[in-house]
């Protein structure tokens, strides 16, 4: 699986050109979002970025596409995000759901209960109402895409998290299967990628550097992984090599799954 899009003679491999596709990607501004909006824009795509982050969207999206500000867990905003696209192109490609995370650890029993809907509603809610949405763009594409981000927290329990974010991944990891099952016959793939121990600004919040030393040296291969190796993964399930993949989640962690 190649990180990047262009081969050695300096031209895009056709099965990895995007050229004339629309991509919208949420949770755009910063981390994983921000790294695969790059990369479909490399990859020639037309990309919008879906953020609630203004400032941030807005600079993500200077050399990359179009910036759109949206509360993903707002059905009214997520309408007038998706009825823009629609005016605009007319149709969408490639959904990558990738919005989510959290901000405190804690245990089931410290849990607030406002805490628990917040997070539900950002990584999984979510991803429900932008696929309910675009699922009618999507059929009037020639290969239409969804990528889910789950997490290594929804399909494992041995390392600390968040309840509620862990219950989300391991939620949208199922939504991922129902939805490949239901979109199957109108042409339209729905995979999820479930990475682990991506060193992003939000793990710098989460994580002491204690706590990422020891999550670090957890993993067989020894590192965090770089959001450009989750973006690279998301572009091969948008490509035409994975034209007969769907309802899977791709663990992109490390070889951290087998070490649990």
């Amino acid at each position: 699986m190649p990180s990047s899009v262009p081969t050695s003679t300096g031209m895009r491999d056709v099965a990895y050109d995007h050229s004339g596709r629309v991509v919208a990607v949420t949770g755009a501004a910063t981390g994983i979002g921000r790294a695969t909006a790059e990369t479909f824009a490399q990859a020639g795509a037309a990309v919008f970025l879906l953020d609630i982050d203004e400032q941030a969207g807005r600079s993500a999206a200077a050399d990359v596409g179009h910036f759109v500000r949206c509360d993903v867990t707002s059905p009214d905003a997520v309408d007038r995000a998706f009825a823009g696209i629609a005016a605009d192109h007319g149709r969408l490609d490639v959904l990558v759901n990738n919005a989510g995370g959290f901000q405190v650890q804690r245990t089931t029993e410290d849990l607030p209960l406002d805490e628990w809907h917040r997070v539900i509603a950002l990584n999984l809610t979510a991803a429900f109402l932008t696929s309910r949405r675009a699922v009618t763009l999507l059929r009037a594409s020639a290969a239409g895409r969804i990528v889910n981000i789950g997490s290594l927290s929804g399909q494992v329990a041995s390392f600390r998290t968040s309840p509620a974010y862990a219950a989300a991944k391991a939620g949208v990891h199922a939504l991922t299967r129902v939805m490949a099952t239901e979109l199957a016959p109108d042409g339209i793939t729905v995979n999820a990628i479930a990475p682990s121990a991506v060193l992003t600004e939000r793990i710098r919040q989460v994580r002491d550097q204690q706590e990422r030393d020891a999550t670090a040296r957890s993993i067989p291969l020894g590192r965090y992984q770089d959001t450009s190796e989750v973006a690279s993964w998301i572009l091969f399930l948008a490509s035409a090599h994975a034209g007969f993949v769907t309802g899977q989640t791709i663990s992109v962690n490390g070889g951290r799954h087998m070490a649990q």
